[in-house]
């Protein structure tokens, strides 16, 4: 299979750069006329499958959404990564894993292997124990033609004091993350192995370089209701505004099942103004 990094570039060149959070939270269930079942999480998940597809290249399903209904919830949750994937669309697991050990390597063989039952295109990782520790699902998504994408720089404002600190070495933790992730990204092409940004996070506070990004994929949340805009993206991400997936969910799953796909159209031509 090609490298995540090549595949997600097609879907730029073919889609542009926009993403679909699937986030059945319970009162967009309930705006979809949908029960706050699995059953109903399915439902809605598989109708936001269908408006995404041929329309834009990236959705990510929260995994959480689905995982408070259990066994059930899982199971939906199995049907909607195949149907997603089966429909052409790249699809990123927003599972927020991290641990160490063999224990990390089973999250990223649950999430990461071909054929398993919750396979996905990539999933998100948590490096609190370390980037160096997330090295299994690394080598694993290498070796599957699958990404992952680690947290550095979040849009919630409780991570500031973390993120933010600085170590011996001088640069914050976020800046610190973002480089050893950018090493990972071997040669002059998109790599596999991405960072998460959150869309309102200001660079310089963080202390990040957007030339540690040219060819590190970035996952950028935080965009319609949390605040950010489509159209600053440029001034947000510098030279990495061509590397930015830019993810939406709520703000536009509030259009219901069928306004969705006219949505999506709208915010991806106007995403692909932005970023031209």
């Amino acid at each position: 299979m090609p490298e995540f990094g090549a595949r997600l570039d097609e879907a730029f060149g073919r889609y542009g750069h926009l993403c679909l959070g699937i986030d059945p939270h319970p009162f967009l269930l309930e705006s979809w006329g949908l029960p706050d079942t699995a059953d109903g999480v399915r439902d809605f998940a598989l109708r936001a499958v269908d408006a995404a597809a041929g329309t834009i290249g990236v959705v990510k399903p929260q995994v959480a959404f689905f995982e408070r209904h259990g066994s059930a919830g899982y199971a939906a949750l199995e049907t909607v990564l195949g149907a997603a994937r089966a429909a052409g669309l790249l699809v990123i697991a927003d599972a927020k894993r991290g641990d160490i050990g063999s224990t990390l390597e089973a999250y990223g063989q649950a999430w990461l292997t071909p054929g398993s039952p919750l396979e996905a295109d990539a999933m998100t990782l948590s490096p609190f124990q370390g980037v160096a520790a997330l090295e299994s699902a690394v080598q694993l998504a290498r070796r599957s033609g699958k990404g992952v994408f680690v947290l550095a720089a979040t849009s919630n404002p409780e991570s500031r004091a973390v993120q933010l600190a600085l170590p011996a070495a001088g640069a914050t933790v976020a800046a610190a993350i973002v480089g050893e992730v950018d090493a990972l990204n071997e040669g002059d092409r998109l790599g596999s192995v991405g960072v998460v940004l959150g869309a309102t996070v200001r660079f310089d506070d963080f202390g990040l370089d957007s030339s540690l990004l040219a060819y590190t994929p970035i996952l950028a949340p935080g965009f319609g209701e949390q605040g950010a805009a489509l159209g600053d993206i440029p001034s947000l991400y510098g030279d990495a505004a061509v590397n930015v997936i830019a993810n939406v969910g709520r703000a536009l799953l509030r259009l219901g099942p069928d306004g969705l796909r006219d949505g999506l159209v709208r915010e991806s031509e106007a995403l692909a103004r932005a970023v031209a």
